[in-house]
């Protein structure tokens, strides 16, 4: 069973510290709201993951190209429509006392929503996740929980200590906390475009 906890464990990590639209939106909430509020945000997985386990481990054996190119474009759309309001944040910012903070079910929801929008976790359980966890499964369903706990264990632990900095960022002061609000609003805008532009390219015909 050791070999899967590892396993699962080690993915879970590399899931954790990648950058992407997930951890992005993470980030600014945290910057803006602060980590109290936003740590309900990291147990989005485990919410968002059911429909796309189930997706992909018992309908589908891979998510067909077509799906992908709609999450890619929704996901897009949604991530802009995050940008705007870190950007309105940028412009109207407060010190963290004085601002109005987001309810934690606010940003678990809103986390919940960027992960389904986002295509990497379709990829990684139709290409990764998927194989090993069925392998697992067969060897002996032990296995198989052992290795999904510790992937999602592990990821939520290191997606909640990432934040923890970035928390900190906002006792420095309102301009540092301003700078970094603006930081994550271009990047939420850059994850936006980057899929809206992955979505129209994979269309047919759509080769940039």
């Amino acid at each position: 069973m050791l070999p899967h906890v590892i396993l699962g464990a080690t993915y879970g990590f590399v899931a954790a510290v990648q950058p992407g639209p997930f951890q992005t939106y993470l980030v600014s909430s945290t910057l803006s709201h602060g980590l109290r509020r936003t740590l309900p945000g990291v147990l989005a997985p485990l919410m968002s993951d059911v429909p796309i386990v189930l997706l992909v481990l018992l309908v589908l054996t891979r998510v067909p190209p077509p799906a992908l190119q709609v999450l890619r474009l929704a996901g897009g759309v949604f991530l802009l429509y995050l940008a705007h309001g870190a950007f309105t944040r940028f412009r109207t910012y407060r010190s963290p006392a004085a601002g109005p903070s987001a309810q934690p079910a606010q940003t678990l929801i809103k986390a919940a929503v960027v992960n389904v929008l986002n295509p990497n976790p379709y990829i990684s359980w139709s290409l990764v996740l998927g194989p090993l966890l069925l392998q697992a499964w067969r060897d002996a369903p032990a296995y198989g929980i052992a290795l999904l706990a510790s992937f999602y264990a592990t990821m939520i632990l290191t997606t909640a200590a990432i934040l923890i900095p970035f928390a900190g960022a906002r006792t420095l002061g309102p301009r540092v906390g301003r700078t970094m609000v603006g930081i994550s609003a271009v990047a939420l805008a850059a994850f936006g475009l980057y899929q809206l532009w992955a979505g129209v390219a994979s269309l047919p015909g759509g080769d940039l």
